[in-house]
């Protein structure tokens, strides 16, 4: 019999495929799931203009200095920072820095007032909360009627902010840190594309609404937009870092899950949770069985199963306890084809996997079943 005490020796995320999208900070946030055991499948969905290349920021950053904006509102410590590294690299710094001093600085958040403050300035204010809408509540009460506001942009949409300014009366002038534009290989985010669609991912991560839009966008142009939504919606999460990036996904219909701090580490945790609470867990022939993405944990311990292995154990596992015909795992098989000698090929590989072959039962002339433990089958008989 299974040990429930018994403590795993793996991750978390052992036995989970993850999609990452982003195009920075990928390589932290990929480390982070590796080290809680997660297989990542990278595929940058965009790709940063340098901001020493950016002619908007430029254009932007000469509008400041010779027409001094009375609010500038900082959005990102990154962003801010290539900004003022961006103005050095034009000979513009200290100009910059000048007109920076003379205006109502508004910091979004902590990370960003050490930006600010590393640039020898100082905020006027700061939300505790890093939340954008708290930023706008204090200027609206203020009153922006006749102001000019300068908002530095961070790649991704300020929903309602640059409009609620102007509709208060604000001359707003956006100030484009970095732009995103899509990929110059496309390679990366098809085989992501792929992957989604045939459920090869347990879950796709995005931590830029722009990276959201360009795998949509993307997914429309191959005609797999309607199965990449269905898969979303059914079998890979969706995991945002936050509710701004979560916006074009939600505008099709997808159920996404976000942390309630908007940072990378909190994402990976939420990742830990959501993922095994997913997973189906069974007790079969006297053991602990939880079918994972690529993976099954026998008795806590992690067994890699083949993909077509996997298949075939989902399918089993859909009515647990119940035979499943040969033609219908046949069925199940991708690329099978008609031979339904390829089902008894495909679960010896999987019961030598699993290391416990009395999992699943052969039953002559009919097909093959989980060993589903007797106490268990009223439990799961309508499964």
């Amino acid at each position: 019999m299974y040990d429930e005490q018994q403590q795993p020796e793996h991750g978390p995320l052992a036995g989970f495929t993850v999609g990452v999208t982003a195009a920075r900070r990928a390589d932290e946030l990929g480390a982070l799931l590796q080290r809680r055991g997660a297989s990542v499948l990278h595929a940058p969905a965009l790709r940063i203009v340098p901001l020493a290349d950016d002619s908007e920021l430029l254009a932007a950053t000469k509008e400041i200095i010779e027409r001094t904006p009375d609010v500038v509102v900082a959005t990102t410590a990154i962003g801010f920072r290539g900004w003022i590294e961006a103005a050095d690299g034009w000979g513009l710094g200290e100009d910059l820095l000048a007109r920076l001093r003379e205006v109502e600085l508004l910091a979004r958040g902590p990370k960003v007032k050490g930006a600010v403050r590393a640039a020898g300035l100082t905020e006027e204010w700061s939300p505790s909360s890093e939340s954008l809408a708290e930023v706008l509540d204090r200027l609206l009460a203020e009153g922006v009627d006749g102001r000019r506001v300068a908002v530095q942009l961070h790649g991704e949409p300020l929903p309602g902010f640059v409009e609620s300014l102007r509709a208060g009366g604000a001359e707003v002038l956006g100030v484009p840190v970095y732009r995103w534009l899509p990929p110059e290989d496309l390679g990366p985010v098809d085989r992501l594309l792929d992957a989604a669609v045939s459920r090869g991912l347990d879950a796709v991560t995005f931590t830029s609404a722009p990276a959201a839009v360009s795998l949509l966008a993307r997914a429309e142009e191959r005609g797999l937009l309607a199965e990449l939504l269905s898969a979303l919606n059914h079998d890979v999460l969706a995991a945002c870092v936050g509710p701004v990036t979560a916006l074009p996904l939600q505008a099709r219909g997808v159920a996404t899950v976000q942390p309630e701090r908007f940072r990378l580490g909190p994402l990976v945790q939420l990742l830990c949770q959501e993922l095994p609470g997913r997973a189906r867990s069974l007790p079969v022939a006297g053991h602990q069985v939880e079918i994972r993405g690529h993976a099954v944990l026998v008795d806590g311990v992690l067994r890699p199963v083949p993909p077509a292995g996997m298949s075939l154990l989902r399918s089993l596992a859909r009515r647990p306890g119940w035979v499943v015909a040969r033609a219908d795992l046949l069925r199940a098989l991708p690329g099978a084809g008609r031979d339904e000698h390829a089902v008894e090929t495909a679960m010896a590989r999987l019961r030598t996997a699993l290391g416990t072959p009395k999992l699943i039962q052969t039953v002559v002339k009919r097909g093959y079943r989980l060993a589903l433990d007797p106490a268990a089958d009223a439990t799961y008989a309508d499964a």
